[in-house]
């Protein structure tokens, strides 16, 4: 009789242990799908921007045809984008686009000064510190899945749960981290 109850003990020790490790994955895994789901509010409202900041440059810029046409095709590629990997690349390929499409408008002085391109520009910016917030909660929550995902004793039951790899993180892409790494520009009054 007091074997059946040490037995049922360490089964009901390691049925406890099972079902709070499924649990604990379980709930990071939402808050990072959460957290995603924020990202993309963020890109789906500066892709909502960009036909507007597009016609608004055309309309002073009509000869930059080919920087134009690159922002479309990247916030095409983004809006088409379904993975976590696929998204990282095309929103830094839009990121580009934009940087280069904004630095076309430094050489129109009438394009820069018209109230509706400051305020799309106002409006891109906004929304590009809001998600740099939601990469930063989506990387911090991809962090804990992760490491939950490789500690003793989840490690054991991941793979059994549907949660045998490491979720991607939204970084900025092996092409703009080596920009990351050079020293900034020098000013000089």
């Amino acid at each position: 009789m007091i074997t059946l109850i040490v037995i049922g003990v360490i089964v009901a020790i390691l049925l406890f242990v099972v079902v709070g490790a499924y649990n604990r994955l379980v709930a990071l895994d939402q808050s990072a799908n959460q957290s995603f789901a924020d990202i993309d509010v963020q890109l789906k409202q500066r892709q909502d921007l960009i036909p507007n900041l597009v016609e608004t440059v055309k309309g002073y810029a009509t000869h930059e045809r080919g920087t134009l046409d690159a922002v479309t095709q990247a916030r095409a590629a983004a809006a088409g984008a379904t993975t976590v990997n696929d998204k990282v690349q095309a929103e830094n390929m839009l990121t580009g686009a934009l940087g280069r499409l904004f630095a076309v408008s430094e050489a129109y002085p009438d394009l820069k000064a018209n109230a509706n391109f400051q305020q799309l520009q106002m409006d891109l910016s906004d929304i590009e510190n809001k998600l740099a917030a939601a990469r930063r909660f989506f990387n911090n929550a991809v962090s804990e899945f992760n490491a939950v995902r490789r500690q003793f004793p989840t490690v054991l039951f991941a793979g059994m749960f549907g949660f045998g790899s490491d979720k991607p993180f939204f970084d900025v892409g092996e092409s703009e981290r080596a920009g990351l790494n050079a020293a900034p520009p020098t000013v000089k009054f």
